[in-house]
């Protein structure tokens, strides 16, 4: 795959649909490994109300809102993003605990 143009040498739409890909394509790559680790929370949790932990995800949601002040985005943006990955993240989770203990 040909690596696409840094946002600022954009001179086309082409230019920014090519990179907005190459960036979707390596956050998908991204969100795979996130997902294996949640994978690996299900195998090692033992309880199954353990898959839901409100203080964790506080914990994500702040990191990630100051992560984005840092880089001069808006932190309330991101947290809105990162909510819905986290919900989706225990919903998938929670299919895997069930998932991983279906025939026990």
């Amino acid at each position: 795959m040909t690596s696409a143009k840094l946002p600022d040498q954009c001179e086309t739409m082409t230019d920014v649909r090519a990179g907005v890909d190459q960036v979707d394509s390596e956050l998908v790559a991204l969100l795979v490994r996130r997902f294996a680790y949640m994978d690996a929370a299900a195998r090692i949790k033992t309880d199954r109300s353990t898959v839901r932990d409100e203080a964790r995800k506080a914990e994500v949601l702040d990191n990630v809102a100051r992560e984005a002040a840092a880089a001069g985005l808006e932190p309330n943006r991101l947290r809105a993003v990162w909510n819905e990955l986290v919900e989706q993240s225990i919903a998938y989770e929670a299919v895997q605990w069930d998932r991983l203990r279906a025939n026990s």
